[in-house]
């Protein structure tokens, strides 16, 4: 065990560096200016019934029957981490929900880290919150969850907005041998590093801090409230991901961010998810992976103008309360569906 342990703590150290750069991307080869936040709403933790607790942000929207919008955070991150400098201006038009997914800041702990339990926890957080059916919106990481959410739970997602994300993401040759690699090295102590996650988790303040007065200094602390530990596991499971077979069946208005400078997931891979969803339309973010964050001033608009695209083509529930059909946008015949939108 103590041979694996020290083999586990070389991959956590490999996968750490490889959350940097999925969660953050924080080596830049310049220094970019991070976000004004003006203001963070405050969250509150919440008991999912069978499943364990999590950190939730539930901001109501300008009215009552505005359309809601679910935010799934990046690998690495947190909701606040991913989100904070967007949520002001979705907030303006949609009531807006986000919160720590498993193994992540204060999300759930469990045995092991699947896309398919993050799924499950979404619609779990819907049924708390009294939600009928969202948009859901997922950023990298957050791609597959909302991928899988509509799959799972087709019923419940009236639109998707996929953000810098991919159908798969082993698809060089280096991936295909990283990844089992790393699954094969983690799997045997995948209860040490549960206990190391549950070690720091347990030891944070039981809600964030919501000055962000500094942002760089704030930020790191967000950063730091999900343990390295969590990594491997988690990049072990984006390994396994592969949507490929079922994507094209999405029936959902959906739009996909694309950033086009990405180094982390690249533009192709984001270029090729749009083409297999029938009608999806593409927006592009002139940035690279992490430009949510360290490119604000230049990602929110474009993100902005991909929700509104998918709100606008949602179709009211007819008798089979199912939102299934498309208003406004039609692919052309012959075409993959997606219309590319340039910026």
């Amino acid at each position: 065990m103590t041979e694996q342990i020290r083999a586990a703590g070389r991959a956590v150290g490999g996968a750490s560096v490889t959350a940097l750069t999925w969660g953050m991307g924080v080596v830049a080869r310049r220094l970019v200016p991070l976000p004004r936040i003006e203001v963070v709403p405050e969250g509150r933790i919440l008991d999912l019934p069978d499943r364990g607790r999590t950190f939730v942000v539930d901001v109501p929207g300008p009215s009552p029957d505005a359309p809601t919008i679910v935010l799934l955070h990046a690998l690495g991150c947190t909701a606040y981490l991913s989100w904070a400098a967007t949520l002001g201006e979705l907030a303006q038009h949609y009531r807006v929900v986000t919160f720590d997914q498993r193994w992540h800041g204060r999300g759930i702990r469990s045995p092991r880290f699947t896309f398919v339990d993050c799924a499950d926890d979404v619609v779990a957080m819907l049924d708390e919150l009294g939600i009928e059916r969202a948009v859901i919106a997922g950023y990298s990481m957050g791609g597959p969850v909302a991928q899988l959410t509509w799959r799972r739970h087709p019923e419940r997602v009236t639109g998707l907005v996929l953000c810098s994300t991919a159908r798969n993401f082993r698809g060089a040759r280096r991936e295909r041998l990283f990844f089992p690699f790393l699954t094969a090295t983690m799997h045997p102590i995948s209860t040490y590093a549960l206990a190391r996650v549950e070690r720091l988790a347990e030891a944070l303040p039981e809600l964030p801090d919501v000055n962000t007065a500094d942002p760089l200094s704030w930020g790191k602390v967000e950063f730091r409230s999900t343990s390295a530990w969590s990594f491997p596991e988690i990049v072990g499971e984006l390994g396994r991901f592969n949507s490929a077979a079922w994507i094209g069946e999405v029936d959902v208005p959906t739009s996909v961010v694309v950033t086009a400078k990405d180094h982390t997931i690249p533009e192709r891979r984001q270029r090729r998810l749009a083409a297999e969803i029938p009608g999806a339309e593409v927006f592009t973010a002139p940035g690279g992976h992490a430009s949510l964050f360290m490119d604000a001033g230049r990602w929110i608009p474009v993100f902005l103008e991909a929700v509104e695209s998918v709100t606008g083509r949602i179709e009211p529930a007819g008798a089979s309360g199912h939102f299934s059909k498309f208003v406004g946008v039609m692919p052309l015949a012959g075409s993959s569906g997606a219309r590319r939108v340039g910026r």
